[in-house]
């Protein structure tokens, strides 16, 4: 006796409601966005033509989105049972149906406006459940399956087939119920962060003004790292496994330990305050050597200093230890949050309210300090204190302890594999040597003489500047690499290190054929 095509069925359905209930969770704890399956909605209102999208609303009313939505869940069910039973015939077959279910759940998701790669991961998420849920579910029923042509031959095979059911129906119902769970549990959550979301876009910061890259700072460079960087570009570094999600009227920051005054702000008495504003790059100490975890952006906010000054900072301070939502902690020397680099508590990025995952509602941003101990998101606790007294997340596990950025340059073009045309060859890229400035910036092709190249403009000494320049390059295989100079006429380390434990040196090549 095989397996009946039921319990096949059976299989491909919960496999299917396992994935959905997964992609939702995911999709509520990474993005602001609702479940794949909402994207696949409006992307069949946006395709369905005027004409019949007016005859169908006629004919239900305001039941059109639901009744959408519905018949999208019975479609996958049908769907998910039919692959199921696919899977009886042959595996990949099965497989292939779903790919193709979440390729059009992808492009959905990818055609919605402001979407992002991180929008794009609910979808995988559930994919990957799909797979493994069906696998675990089919597997009994294909033993069965396999043992089943002996079955008039000796009864036990009856049995272990009803055996096989059974340890379907059971793993079917546990799934399920998993399922549903996972699908309230994600509204629970997904609720309060988009009741912050909703908080954060209607925030209005009169203070704050929209960015406008400075005069000089772009060169016209194709392929080159943009000045500014994007909201959605940023580069994102934390260690929370959820983001924390705080209402601005529910956060405030205490100033306490070494100062004659402790300071307790709300986030009204912080926009009350006199505002600075300022371009700053940002760079993560794992940042090797040519990476991209690094960015500029406009970033709005009241001066670090100005407070530090009203809560009486000790003499003997020397440190700042900050703590995030999370439980997140680093120490900053206080000299660098008192000093004229405009260190802030910022609550803008790029003219409009800080992301959630970039610190909604309030963070910190210090120029000059690699963000691990700088740059705390979701801030909420400053004590001001002593280097000797403190130990915090990152320098607990080696780093260093004061993390100043290292001057760097990088090739952006031609990027490493990249083919061009022999002859006259473009390159650029940026470089940063932040608190003191680039002077200069020199660019060498198969080992070569230094060649000087032209610099762009930039704003103060604490952003990246980008960088161009021409060499004539005959046909082959060949390696350009940079090198910097600062205001004081320091040249890049050019010794290869690694990240750990305070930055990377050595100078960035990029390998390239011209033909």
């Amino acid at each position: 006796m095989r397996s009946s095509r039921g319990a096949w069925s059976l299989a491909g359905v919960v496999a299917g409601a396992a994935g959905l209930a997964t992609s939702y969770v995911a999709a509520m704890l990474l993005t602001i966005r609702e479940s794949p399956v909402v994207a696949v909605a409006e992307l069949v209102i946006r395709i369905t033509p005027g004409w019949l999208a007016e005859y169908l609303i006629g004919l239900v009313g305001q039941l059109d989105k639901p009744l959408l939505i519905l018949g999208i869940f019975g479609f996958l069910a049908l769907v998910c049972a039919w692959a199921g039973r696919l899977a009886r015939r042959s595996w990949w077959l099965s497989v292939l149906v779903l790919a193709v279910l979440a390729a059009v759940g992808a492009l959905a998701v990818s055609l919605q406006r402001g979407a992002t790669a991180t929008d794009g991961v609910p979808v995988v998420i559930g994919f990957v459940t799909w797979l493994a849920v069906l696998a675990l579910l089919v597997a009994p029923l294909r033993r069965a399956d396999e043992n089943g042509h002996e079955a008039a031959a000796d009864p036990a095979y009856d049995e272990a087939a009803g055996h096989a059911r059974r340890t379907v129906l059971v793993r079917a119902g546990l799934i399920a119920a998993a399922a549903a769970v996972l699908g309230v549990a994600g509204r629970v959550v997904g609720r309060g962060r988009r009741h912050v979301e909703e908080s954060r876009r209607l925030l209005r910061l009169p203070q704050v003004t929209e960015p406008a890259v400075p005069r000089g700072a772009r060169t016209d460079l194709e392929g080159i790292t943009p000045w500014a960087t994007r909201n959605d570009r940023f580069y994102l570094i934390h260690t929370a496994i959820i983001v924390p999600t705080i209402e601005p009227a529910d956060w405030s920051l205490r100033i306490h330990g070494a100062v004659d005054r402790e300071l307790v702000l709300t986030y009204d008495d912080l926009l009350r305050r006199e505002f600075t504003e300022q371009w700053v790059t940002l760079n993560c100490v794992s940042n090797p050597v040519g990476g991209d975890l690094i960015g500029n952006a406009w970033w709005s906010g009241v001066r670090l200093a100005d407070l530090l000054e009203e809560a009486g900072v000790h003499a003997d301070a020397d440190a700042v230890l900050q703590t995030s939502h999370d439980g997140w902690t680093c120490g900053t020397p206080l000299e660098a949050l008192t000093d004229d680099r405009g260190a802030m508590l910022a609550v803008a990025m790029n003219g409009v309210p800080l992301p959630i995952e970039h610190g909604f509602p309030v963070r910190t941003i210090v120029p000059g300090l690699y963000g691990y101990v700088s740059a705390t998101k979701w801030v909420e606790d400053l004590e001001v204190t002593r280097f000797a007294d403190i130990s915090a997340y990152w320098t607990e596990r080696g780093w260093g302890e004061r993390g100043p950025v290292k001057m760097s340059s990088r090739v952006d073009v031609p990027r490493s594999g990249e083919q061009v045309e022999a002859g006259e060859v473009r390159f650029g890229g940026v470089a940063w040597a932040q608190g003191t400035g680039i002077s200069a910036v020199e660019f060498a092709v198969d080992g070569g003489p230094w060649t000087r190249a032209e610099l762009a403009s930039v704003p103060n000494v604490d952003t990246w500047v980008q960088w161009t320049g021409s060499l004539d390059v005959e046909p082959g295989d060949h390696t350009v690499r940079v090198r910097a100079v600062d205001a004081d006429g320091t040249v890049q380390d050019g010794t290869e290190r690694d990240v750990l434990p305070d930055g990377a040196t050595g100078w960035h090549t990029s390998d390239f054929t011209a033909s």
